[in-house]
């Protein structure tokens, strides 16, 4: 039987699926975790990036800023974290790590959003009497909002299969089946821990391509009306 088959049946045995350990109640878990690690990261980034885009001033620097932080691995962070203060809050040092890691990509293609709107359109509205937080809400994130929940969905990815290093902290999430798989020394849990991951992470990739569509024709045919 090959790892892969092993895998397989693990998977389809009902036993894996139910209880508090079981692959149902850790997927809810794992998206928890995304979902609100994502929030905050959108909270943080997107008025610094919307603003410094909008003014055209900062905004290299903010971005930089944030790149800096893919330099560093977000599993050093989180040991970082755990050894400071912070490691007495329960979840928080996960929560801090995958949010630093969530900002670049988020605040990075929100500012370049804003920057890459035509610039005749925005002097086009400002003609028209137009005033800063207008020209905002009604020019410029309609046009730069394609590149903008780009930018969120490349986080919404990238936060799913990371979330995996809940797990190293005690936390929940899909990580804690890979991690009782080496534990039990078993690959094919293991295994199929790493293919949970995997397809969420082109679920969610999956999800926010369908749901961008429509919210961009939205947004666009606003900008024009």
């Amino acid at each position: 039987m090959t790892t892969l088959s092993a895998a397989w049946e693990w998977l389809a045995d009902p036993a894996h699926w139910s209880g508090p350990d079981g692959v149902t109640h850790r997927l809810q878990q794992h998206l928890y975790l995304t979902a609100v690690c994502l929030a905050i990261a959108c909270a943080v980034a997107l008025p610094v990036a919307l603003v410094l885009g909008h003014l055209g001033r900062g905004g290299a620097l903010a971005v930089n800023l944030s790149n800096v932080g893919r330099a560093v691995p977000t599993f050093a962070v989180l040991v970082l974290l755990l050894l400071s203060p912070v490691g007495t809050w329960g979840s928080w040092p996960t929560v801090i790590a995958l949010v630093l890691f969530a900002i670049p990509p988020v605040l990075t293609n929100a500012y370049t959003a804003m920057r890459g709107v035509d610039r005749d359109v925005v002097r086009a509205g400002r003609g028209m009497g137009m005033t800063g937080s207008q020209l905002l809400a009604r020019v410029e994130l309609p046009l730069a909002l394609p590149l903008i929940l780009t930018g969120v969905r490349i986080a919404a990815v990238q936060l799913v299969a990371t979330a995996t290093i809940a797990a190293l902290a005690g936390g929940g999430g899909l990580g804690r089946i890979i991690t009782a798989g080496f534990n039990l020394a078993s690959t094919p849990q293991v295994v199929a821990g790493a293919v949970l991951v995997a397809v969420l992470a082109l679920v969610v990739e999956a999800l926010f391509v369908l749901a961008v569509r429509p919210a961009t024709r939205t947004a666009r045919s606003g900008s024009t009306g």
